[in-house]
């Protein structure tokens, strides 16, 4: 499988979505398609894409929302989803309506050359927390704006404000030790947590008009699926299963017994209900 030409200081993150961890995600395309429809819709609906408009869909992932963005500018626009990871964009591509006027591209957007000024609107749901130099990352995607281009992308909050994540992760560790530790600049999921540091990155990329809107969700990890779903669903994805990764097996059945009893918690019926929080950022190129 090809991987692609990316910053030599994001190596790492392409190694690791073009590995396993990318093929573990790539296989649970449509249960996190629906477990995160809630976020792509608030995205969509922030950005608010029109008909005959241009989008980019950065870490675009299995393709979920670029095929939602091309629907919006369907059909005289086009959406263009971008991700460094071949396992997943294998999944969006054949996704993707052959009608919709989409396509996808294996490349890192720290360096991908953009057309300039050729996009109405540049996107992510949670693909741009994992930049090794988010500040020149994001120089390079605003050239592909327009002067009067739009930037709207989700992101999560701190880790407090997401049991979503670390419940299941603080179960794990009553048996297993904890992950190294990251440091608040470190790509990653909570690496644009900040406020503060998301307005320096994207005023030092050069946008303007930056808005952050906290947005507080309940997210059902179970997808519908009951208790078992949620804790298979811990176990396959995610900082516990991180955390889980090659230990041996009396010390993981020990701790999917205390993931099970944390979630349980948060069961409703044949959900499994997790407080998040996200923001939702948007800005303009000028």
């Amino acid at each position: 499988m090809d991987t692609p030409t990316g910053h030599e200081q994001n190596a790492d993150q392409i190694a690791y979505w073009n590995g396993p961890g990318g093929q573990r995600w790539a296989d649970r395309q449509a249960g996190q398609d629906v477990l995160l429809k809630p976020i792509a819709d608030l995205l969509i609906d922030r950005a608010a894409p029109k008909p005959g408009e241009r989008v980019v869909d950065v870490g675009c992932g299995s393709g979920a929302t670029t095929i939602a963005f091309a629907q919006k500018v369907a059909p005289s626009g086009h959406a263009l989803g971008v991700d460094i990871s071949g396992p997943m964009l294998e999944r969006a591509r054949a996704s993707a309506p052959k009608e919709l006027p989409v396509d996808f591209a294996l490349a890192d957007a720290t360096i991908y050359p953009f057309d300039s000024a050729s996009v109405d609107l540049l996107a992510s749901r949670f693909g741009v927390m994992f930049f090794a130099d988010p500040v020149l990352s994001f120089a390079n995607m605003r050239k592909a704006l327009k002067p009067a281009g739009r930037l709207a992308f989700a992101c999560w909050r701190e880790p407090r404000e997401n049991p979503f994540f670390m419940a299941p992760l603080h179960a794990a560790y009553k048996h297993v030790p904890k992950l190294p530790p990251q440091g608040p600049d470190d790509p990653g999921p909570f690496a644009f947590a900040s406020e503060e540091r998301v307005r320096r990155i994207l005023e030092g990329a050069g946008f303007t008009g930056i808005r952050m809107e906290a947005c507080p969700l309940l997210l059902d990890t179970a997808i519908g699926g009951g208790l078992d779903r949620a804790v298979q669903g811990a176990l396959e994805i995610g900082p516990a299963s991180r955390a889980l990764e090659g230990q041996p097996e009396e010390l993981r059945q020990a701790a999917v017994h205390s993931i099970r009893e944390a979630l349980a918690a948060f069961v409703k019926g044949d959900a499994v209900l997790m407080p998040a929080s996200i923001w939702i950022v948007t800005a303009r190129a000028t």
